[in-house]
C-alpha cells in the first residue's frame, strides 16, 4: 500500500500527466524527486487504475482536464486534512439531528466522524453507508438511485425523488469547486443534480472541502455561495478567498 508520501507523488504525477497530456518517466522523476525505478512502479500503478495510458518511456493522460482522478486515489490524497475538516463539521451538528450527507471522499471521512453518534443519517455514497452500517446509535436512511461506478454516488430520478420526500435539519456538502463569483460547482452533471436536491431538503448547508478546491470551477454549477450556511476547509484556504466567502456571508472554518 502506498504509504503518505507515495500518495502524495501518485497525485503530482497525475496532475502533471493530465495537465500536459503525457509525460516521460526522466521528467517525473525530476518533478518528483523520485527514482526512475519508482516512478514506473507509479505509472504502472495509475494505469491500473485508468488513470494513465503507458507507453515505453511514459504515460498518457486518460483524464480530461475537468474530470478527477479515481476515487481510490483521492480516498489516500491529504487525508489527515480530511479527517481534521470531518471533524470540524462533526462539532457543528448536534445529537438528534437529521443529516443528509453527500458523496465524496471528505463526506466519507464525515460519516466515519459520525459513527459514533445519535444521528438520522441520509447518506449519498455505498461507501458512507457501508461507513456507517452497523454504529450503534445511527439511523441509517438509504436513499433509492444508481450507484456510479467506482464513486459509488447514488445518482438519478430515484436519488432526487428519495431527497425531495424528505426535510433534514442539515446538508452536508462536497465539491468539486468553490468560488464566490462562480459558486459551488460539480464535474458530473448528474451529481450536481443531486447535491441540488439534497440542498433544498436541509434547512442549513455546511461545504467540506479541501482548501486547493477554493479555487478552481468545475464544469456544472450546483448554487451560488449565497445558499451555503458554513465551508469548513483546511489551514491552507487562500485569505483572498476566505474573504470573498465570509462577504457573501458565508462562516468559513479552517481546521
Amino acid at each position: 500500500m502506498q504509504g503518505m508520501a507515495g500518495t502524495d507523488r501518485l497525485r503530482q504525477i497525475t496532475d502533471a500527466v493530465r495537465e500536459a497530456g503525457h509525460a516521460g518517466v526522466a521528467e517525473l522523476a525530476a518533478l518528483t524527486g523520485a527514482s526512475e525505478m519508482t516512478i514506473r512502479r507509479d505509472l504502472d500503478a495509475l494505469a491500473a487504475q485508468g488513470v494513465v495510458e503507458r507507453y515505453r518511456g511514459g504515460a498518457r493522460s486518460l483524464l480530461l482536464r475537468g474530470e478527477e482522478p479515481p476515487f481510490a486515489l483521492r480516498a489516500r490524497d491529504g487525508l489527515e486534512a480530511k479527517r481534521r475538516i470531518a471533524a470540524e463539521a462533526a462539532a457543528l451538528i448536534a445529537d438528534g439531528e437529521s443529516i443528509v450527507l453527500d458523496s465524496g471522499t471528505t463526506c466519507l471521512e464525515v460519516a466515519r466522524a459520525l459513527a459514533h453518534r445519535r444521528l438520522t443519517v441520509a447518506p449519498l455514497s455505498l461507501h458512507a453507508v457501508n461507513a456507517l452500517t452497523g454504529a450503534p446509535a445511527i439511523t441509517l436512511l438509504v436513499p433509492g438511485g444508481r450507484p456510479r461506478p467506482g464513486e459509488l454516488a447514488l445518482t438519478g430520478p430515484l436519488t432526487e425523488a428519495s431527497l425531495s420526500a424528505l426535510r433534514f435539519d442539515t446538508a452536508v456538502i462536497g465539491c468539486c469547486g468553490l468560488a464566490a463569483a462562480d459558486g459551488l460547482t460539480a464535474h458530473d452533471l448528474d451529481d450536481a443534480a443531486v447535491k441540488r436536491a439534497a440542498m433544498a431538503s436541509a434547512r442549513r448547508v455546511i461545504a467540506v472541502t479541501e482548501s486547493a478546491k477554493l479555487s478552481r470551477t468545475a464544469l456544472a454549477f450546483v448554487a451560488p455561495v449565497a445558499a451555503l450556511h458554513a465551508v469548513v476547509t483546511d489551514t491552507g484556504v487562500p485569505a483572498e478567498a476566505a474573504a470573498a466567502l465570509v462577504a457573501a456571508g458565508v462562516t468559513v472554518r479552517a481546521a
